[in-house]
C-alpha cells in the first residue's frame, strides 16, 4: 500500500489547515481528511459499492454494513465505528443522491499513530442484524494508518477540552481537561431543523392544530433575523445557504450559553417538518445531502462550545394516539426496537456520534413502555462507540412511573431531562438526584422544559410589545423571567442539577414551533451567562458540592432559600427574595469569608456588612451591599 500526504488548498483561517491522506490499494482508495489533531473530526472515506439513496435491492442503508475499527498505536483506546453511505462525498453542496463514497468519522483521544481497518459487508438487513457469516459477503476491506498531532484549540471550542463523558457522577466531565460541565441554553424551537436551506425539508402542516385545539402555523424557518450574526469565514453550503442558522448559533454562543436541543424526527407531531429520510414516510432511505448539511451545522456549534441535545422522537410519534398505547403510522416499529428504529439510530450515530459534547434523549415526553425504552437505550449504548450521555424525558405526571423503572442497573440510562412547573423545579431536581443515588447509579439531572406549557419561559419585556408578565390559561399564576431566573436557573444549579434549557411555550411571541429569533429571550440568556460565570470564574468546586438547604433552615427544600455546600470548605447560599439568613457551620471553628454576588447584573464579588464569620453553629451572614429586597448569592468560603 502506498500512502502519501496531500497539503490541502488554503481555506479561511478559522477552519485551520486540513490534511488529506490517501492510501491506495489495488482495488480502492482510502482518504483521510480533516485537521489531523487530537479531538478534531477525522473523516475516512472509501470508494465502495455504487448506489443511489432510493435503491431498494440492495438498499444502501439497510443491506450494507460499514464498520471501521480505529485503534491507537498503544492499543488503547480502540473504537468500532459504524460508517454510512455518503453518495458522491460532497452531497451537502451537490445534492447528489448517488455515488460510491462510504464514510466514517473519528474524534481521536490521543496524539500519535492511529491504525484503521475498514470492512463493508453485504446481506439482507445486515446493517441492523448480525446475520450468519455464510449469508453475508465481504465487498470491501482495507487497512491503513494516519498520524494525529495534539490539539491546538482552547477557550469555548470543545476540541480543546475533549469528549464530554458520563463518569458515574452528577455532572458530565471533559475527557481532556477533566473540567466538569454545567449547561444553559435553548430548548426551543423543538423544530429547529425545520429550515428552508436544508434539502428535502418542507412543512407538512401549514396550519397545524396543536394541543387543546390551539391553532398555530408552522412554516419552514429562515432564521433571517440572525443572518446578520453570520461572519465571513463561517460555513455555508450550496453557494451561501445556511447563514441564518449559523448566525443563530453565533448569537447564542456569544451570549455565553452552551447548549441547545432539537428534534431529529417529528412526523405526525406538532411541527411535522423534521425527518432524516428522503420522504416523510419512507423510513428505510436516508437523505444524504440533508444529513450532511445538518453535520455542517453541528460541527460549527461544537466549535462554538454548544452542546448538542438530540431529542430522537416526539411524543406524538413514539407509539401512541391521544394517550392510548396504539401504534401510529409515524412511529418507528410501533415503538418497538425493530428494523426501522435500529436503522434510524444507527444512521444518526454513524453520522454524528463523533461530536464531542452531546446527549441522546429517547424522546420528548416519551410514552414508550419500559421494555421498549430499555431496548432502545441498550441499542444506542451498544452502537455508539463513544457511549455518550443517554437520557429520557417525559410528562411531569409520568415521571414516577417512567423513571423509577429505569434507575440503577435496570437500564443503561445516565440521566433525566425533566419537565416541571417552574415553581417546583428545585424539589424535582433534588428528588431524582436522590432517587438515582439510592439505586446505586447517580444520574445527571437537568431541567429542560418549564411549565405551564402554554407559556414556558416568556420573552423579554417589550419584545413585540409583550408586557413582561406571562399569564397562563390555567395552572400557576402570573410570572416573569425573574421567577425563571430565581426558581429554575438557580433552583436547578443549587439543587445539584446539570443545568437548564429554556422552553418557550406556544402562546407567546417566538414560541416553541415558530421561534426564529433567540434575541426574544436576550435577558434570560444574560442571566444564564452570569450564573455560569459565577461558578467558573470563582472556581466553585460544584462537582464536590451537594444541596444543603437544611443548613439555612429550609428542611422542606422549598423556594424560600437554597444552600449548596462542601461543608467546611465552601457554601453557596441563594436568597430569592433578598434579606439575610443564618448559616449552620456545624462544629467548624475556622474563619470563613462572606462575599455577595449579584445574579441580576453579575460582576465582581462584593462585601456585605459582615465580611467574616466564625463557626461553630448557626451564624448570621449579614446584609447585602445594596438592593436588599432583590435576589442575592452569598459565597461563604475559607
Amino acid at each position: 500500500m502506498n500512502c502519501f500526504i496531500i497539503f490541502a488548498r488554503a481555506i479561511p483561517i478559522i477552519l485551520g489547515i486540513i490534511f488529506i491522506t490517501s492510501c491506495k490499494t489495488k482495488d480502492a482508495e482510502t482518504q483521510i481528511s480533516g485537521e489531523l489533531r487530537q479531538w478534531h473530526k477525522v473523516t475516512l472515506t472509501v470508494n465502495g459499492p455504487f448506489a443511489n439513496e432510493s435503491d431498494t435491492s440492495p438498499n444502501p442503508f439497510l443491506d450494507y454494513r460499514m464498520t471501521v475499527a480505529f485503534t491507537h498505536e498503544s492499543g488503547s483506546p480502540g473504537y468500532r465505528v459504524p460508517g454510512y453511505f455518503a453518495a458522491d462525498g460532497n452531497s451537502a453542496n451537490s445534492s447528489a443522491t448517488s455515488g460510491n463514497k462510504w464514510r466514517a468519522h473519528l474524534s481521536p483521544d490521543k496524539p500519535g499513530r492511529w491504525n484503521y481497518e475498514v470492512s463493508i459487508v453485504a446481506g439482507k438487513y445486515v446493517a441492523v442484524d448480525e446475520i450468519p457469516a455464510g449469508e453475508a459477503r465481504s465487498v470491501y476491506r482495507v487497512k491503513g494508518n494516519f498520524d494525529i498531532m495534539p490539539t491546538n484549540k482552547s477557550g469555548r471550542d470543545f476540541r480543546g477540552k475533549g469528549r464530554l463523558q458520563y463518569v458515574g457522577e452528577r455532572y458530565l466531565q471533559f475527557a481532556g481537561t477533566k473540567e466538569y460541565f454545567l449547561k444553559a441554553g435553548a430548548d426551543s424551537p423543538e423544530n429547529l431543523l425545520a429550515y428552508e436551506d436544508f434539502d428535502g425539508t418542507y412543512a407538512n402542516k401549514r396550519a397545524n392544530l396543536i394541543r387543546d385545539n390551539e391553532a398555530a402555523t408552522s412554516p419552514l424557518k429562515t432564521w433571517h433575523l440572525h443572518i446578520s450574526d453570520w461572519h465571513p469565514g463561517d460555513p455555508t453550503w450550496k453557494d451561501g445557504k445556511g447563514k441564518g442558522i449559523i448566525g443563530a448559533f453565533n448569537y447564542l454562543a456569544g451570549k455565553g450559553c452552551n447548549s441547545f436541543s432539537f428534534l431529529t424526527y417529528n412526523a405526525g407531531g406538532d411541527g411535522d417538518d423534521v425527518w432524516p429520510f428522503i420522504q416523510r414516510d419512507d423510513k428505510l432511505h436516508y437523505d444524504c445531502s440533508k444529513l450532511d448539511q445538518w453535520q455542517i451545522v453541528f460541527d460549527h456549534a461544537q466549535k462554538l462550545g454548544l452542546y448538542l441535545h438530540f431529542k430522537l422522537q416526539e411524543t406524538e410519534n413514539d407509539d401512541h394516539v391521544n394517550g392510548d398505547l396504539t401504534c401510529v403510522p409515524a412511529s418507528l416499529d410501533g415503538g418497538n426496537l425493530g428494523i426501522e428504529r435500529k436503522l434510524y439510530l444507527r444512521e444518526l450515530i454513524a453520522r454524528y456520534a463523533y461530536e464531542l459534547a452531546l446527549n441522546w434523549n429517547l424522546g420528548e415526553e416519551n410514552t414508550q413502555n419500559p421494555e421498549q425504552q430499555r431496548a432502545m437505550a441498550h441499542y444506542i449504548h451498544d452502537t455508539d462507540p463513544y457511549i455518550h450521555h443517554l437520557v429520557i424525558h417525559t410528562f411531569p405526571d409520568w415521571q414516577d412511573r417512567v423513571y423509577n423503572r429505569l434507575l440503577g442497573d435496570s437500564s443503561v440510562l445516565t440521566g433525566a431531562s425533566l419537565q416541571n412547573s417552574w415553581s417546583t423545579d428545585h424539589q424535582r431536581i433534588l428528588h431524582w438526584l436522590n432517587e438515582s443515588e439510592k439505586m446505586g447509579k447517580s444520574w445527571v439531572v437537568a431541567n429542560d422544559e418549564q411549565n405551564p406549557h402554554y407559556t414556558g419561559v416568556p420573552p423579554d419585556s417589550g419584545y413585540e410589545s409583550f408586557s413582561g408578565i406571562a399569564r397562563p390559561e390555567k395552572g400557576t399564576g402570573p410570572y416573569t423571567i425573574h421567577d425563571i431566573r430565581k426558581y429554575v436557573l438557580w433552583g436547578t444549579l443549587l439543587a445539584g442539577g446539570g443545568g437548564v434549557e429554556y422552553y418557550f411555550g406556544y402562546t407567546l411571541p417566538q414560541n416553541d414551533l415558530g421561534c426564529e429569533d433567540w434575541r426574544s429571550r436576550d435577558k434570560s440568556w444574560e442571566y444564564c451567562r452570569i450564573a455560569l460565570d459565577f461558578f467558573y470564574n470563582n472556581e466553585i468546586p460544584f462537582w464536590e458540592m451537594r444541596n444543603a438547604d437544611s443548613l439555612v433552615g429550609n428542611k422542606d427544600n422549598n423556594n424560600s432559600k437554597y444552600c449548596f455546600a462542601k461543608p467546611g470548605a465552601v457554601y453557596v447560599v441563594y436568597l430569592p427574595r433578598g434579606g439575610t439568613t443564618e448559616l449552620d457551620l456545624g462544629h467548624d471553628t475556622i474563619s470563613f469569608r462572606v462575599l455577595w454576588f449579584n445574579p441580576r447584573k453579575g460582576g465582581m464579588l462584593q462585601d456585605g456588612n459582615i465580611k467574616k464569620v466564625m463557626g461553630s453553629g448557626k451564624t448570621s451572614l449579614g446584609k447585602p451591599p445594596s438592593e436588599p429586597d432583590d435576589d442575592w448569592i452569598i459565597l461563604v468560603k475559607k
